[in-house]
């Protein structure tokens, strides 16, 4: 019996930042100011954003290509050295005139502390450069992820969109900000509660949630919009079906990079077969596993498919 070898690739495309942890010990109060102190004894860089929902893909067993922007700085030479670790294929495009974006999580007693952000969004002329890639990287791709943090490397996300729809991949969206309408085409769109209540309003009965969520996919033209609910799971909505999938009963330390993870569980397992509802029911799992971690973090095929035994 031979095997048959097919493989999948994935192209993502977002915001692409560094995720820098600084761990410590905190035996003290600062005597400047009512803060605690926190003596660093271990840092750690992550790929986060864009590049966090290709590191939890390509830990899936996919091909992933990741486009988007980066400054000329030490922080992308970190990005590119991870990526190359990951065995990501990365297509960034360096803007010299922004410094790269960094959130930076200071932990003390196993507790986030603080978080500092450095973000500026790139320029036209970098921003050009990025859909030209992503044009032609398209071709090669089975899907297309659209990760969107709204730090500006999908202002042209409708062009994207419209360029991957042409060469006919699927296409799904992690969306921000409230303008949905540039969404529009896309074959899958997956917003937390608090961004769909930005578009749609408040719901006080899951049947007015399932009117405002079924008008708002098809006036955006979707072929689904699957809503992730944090304690209360996930819900998808389609043309000829909604589906509630409860959430897994797990502790929940950390949520920070959950909605990459279930983008990306979502996008594999569609690329390797599996029907919609299966690959939503599998997305939830994988969202349920990694909020039991510290941080951005992936969650392997043997974590994936043992928690269903």
């Amino acid at each position: 019996m031979t095997m048959e070898v097919t493989e999948k690739r994935l192209l993502v495309a977002g915001d692409i930042m560094l995720d820098r942890y600084w761990f410590g010990e905190v035996n003290r109060i600062s005597p400047e100011a009512p803060v605690p102190v926190v003596r660093v004894g271990k840092k750690e860089d992550r790929l986060g954003g864009a590049a966090n929902v290709a590191v939890n893909a390509a830990a899936l067993g996919v091909t992933v290509a990741l486009i988007g922007v980066v400054g000329d700085d030490e922080a992308a030479s970190t990005i590119e050295d991870l990526l190359i670790k990951k065995q990501i294929n990365a297509k960034l495009s360096h803007d010299p005139s922004i410094s790269t974006i960094i959130k930076l999580r200071v932990i003390g007693r196993q507790q986030q502390l603080v978080r500092i952000d450095f973000e500026e969004p790139p320029s036209e002329t970098v921003l050009q450069t990025k859909l030209t890639a992503f044009t032609s990287e398209v071709t090669n791709a089975d899907l297309v992820i659209l990760s969107d943090y709204a730090k500006g490397s999908l202002t042209n996300v409708r062009d994207m969109i419209s360029v991957a729809r042409e060469a006919g991949k699927p296409v799904l969206v992690d969306p921000k900000g409230t303008d949905f309408e540039r969404y529009t085409g896309a074959t899958i769109l997956t917003p937390n509660k608090s961004e769909l209540r930005q578009v749609i309003g408040d719901w006080r009965t899951e049947a007015e949630l399932t009117e405002k969520a079924q008008n708002l996919r098809a006036s955006l033209n979707l072929g689904g919009l699957l809503l992730t609910r944090s304690e209360e799971g996930m819900s998808l909505f389609t043309e000829d079906a909604i589906l509630h999938i409860p959430a897994m009963a797990r502790e929940v330390y950390d949520v920070s990079g959950a909605g990459d993870t279930v983008i990306a569980t979502l996008a594999v397992m569609l690329m390797q077969g599996k029907s919609l509802p299966e690959s939503v029911m599998i997305a939830n799992r994988a969202g349920g596993i990694v909020v039991g971690k510290l941080g951005t973090a992936t969650v392997s095929r043997e974590e994936l498919f043992a928690s269903s035994t």
